[in-house]
């Protein structure tokens, strides 16, 4: 069976380094807000280009942190793509405010940037952009728009760490950043686990206080906070992974050229690419009209896939207001969208057979 992500055979890579870094925590007793939480934010920032990191204890409060920092709530509008994992749409609910959803691009599936001014009000406090599957949204027009209506710009780069935009990496690409390091992700922990990531000195300072209990230092709270940390084991796990998330990266985009240039069933419509290096492949989502049945085919013959994502967001049973309303953008790719198997541990080999049975369907 080619595994859609094997988890085991990706951090087996990194076996030995986990284990000498955990045996180091164990060995100093301290488990939150230490030395490994310090580096890999330190680390990461740097990566990202930014000033400050802020570890968190998964990507949706990271999101729903930089929210509530900037103090958005009741009667604020937030505009998110209409095309995106639910989590990015939550963040926004869960502090009051009203998400504003806008059509993808039907080439990248990113939010398309030219529907976005319709939907600006007097109400409207930020654009989410989500950087969906991997691949860096197309910035220049949301940047203008940012700059023209006063508007933040919150990233949800949970699927595209190292994607890079014009010479910046996601995380560095608006007024701040929520990740997910979830087990499966580019960059993922044994766990769950994300950061905010900003060059605003005040957001950075108020995000990692509310996430500590609203607390700025020990037992001295100024904010109504939440408990939302990243531990120590967490972060030892991505510090070492980060090390190597570029070449794994880098494999992703080998995988996907191959994938790209060898598929050939006039049944399945491949991604489509503007920049190369800004797509780090998370998902490699590929869309037929006849979805079903290819996934069914593939895993009888022992390749699995998943689907990203079954149901759009405003046809779910949480956004049952949404239901009448209608975007058949977003409907047609949840529709007919399937993902292959794409990790950097998949060998040439299993790529191989993935196209030949894709092509065989």
């Amino acid at each position: 069976m080619i595994k859609f992500l094997d988890l085991e055979k990706v951090n087996n890579r990194f076996r030995k380094e986990i284990d000498e870094r955990i045996k180091h925590i164990l060995d100093i007793g301290w488990y939150l807000q230490g030395e490994e939480d310090k580096k890999f934010e330190a680390d990461f920032a740097k990566y990202c280009g930014v000033k400050h990191c802020i570890g968190v204890a998964n990507g949706l409060d990271a999101l729903n942190l930089i929210i509530r920092g900037y103090g958005f709530g009741t009667g604020d509008e937030i505009i998110v793509p209409a095309n995106t994992y639910i989590a990015s749409i939550l963040a926004i609910s869960e502090n009051g405010c009203t998400p504003v959803l806008v059509e993808p691009d039907n080439i990248t599936r990113n939010i398309n940037p030219d529907l976005i001014e319709e939907k600006i009000t007097d109400k409207t406090k930020a654009i989410m952009v989500v950087h969906l599957y991997g691949q860096a949204v197309q910035m220049d027009k949301i940047w203008e728009l940012a700059k023209k209506y006063n508007l933040k710009i919150i990233e949800d780069s949970a699927q595209a760490h190292g994607a890079i935009y014009k010479g910046k990496r996601t995380g560095n690409l608006g007024d701040a950043s929520g990740f997910s390091f979830y087990p499966g992700k580019n960059l993922g922990c044994l766990g769950d686990g994300g950061c905010v990531t900003t060059n605003d000195d005040e957001l950075a300072a108020k995000v990692r206080a509310i996430a500590n209990y609203g607390s700025d230092r020990k037992y001295h709270h100024i904010y109504k906070g939440v408990n939302s940390r990243l531990d120590e084991m967490q972060a030892a796990v991505l510090d070492i992974k980060l090390e190597y998330l570029d070449k794994d990266n880098a494999r992703r985009r080998e995988i996907s050229k191959y994938y790209r240039e060898n598929i050939k069933n006039p049944k399945i419509e491949l991604p489509k690419v503007y920049d190369e290096n800004a797509h780090v492949w998370h998902i490699f989502a590929v869309r037929t009209e006849n979805r079903d049945a290819l996934q069914k085919y593939l895993e009888s013959n022992g390749i699995q896939t998943n689907i990203h994502y079954p149901t759009p967001p405003h046809k779910q049973g949480a956004y049952k207001e949404w239901e009448n309303q209608s975007y058949p953008v977003t409907e047609e790719i949840h529709r007919t969208i399937l993902s292959l198997p794409m990790s950097p541990v998949l060998t040439d080999d299993e790529v191989k057979k993935v196209v030949e049975v894709v092509n065989a369907f």
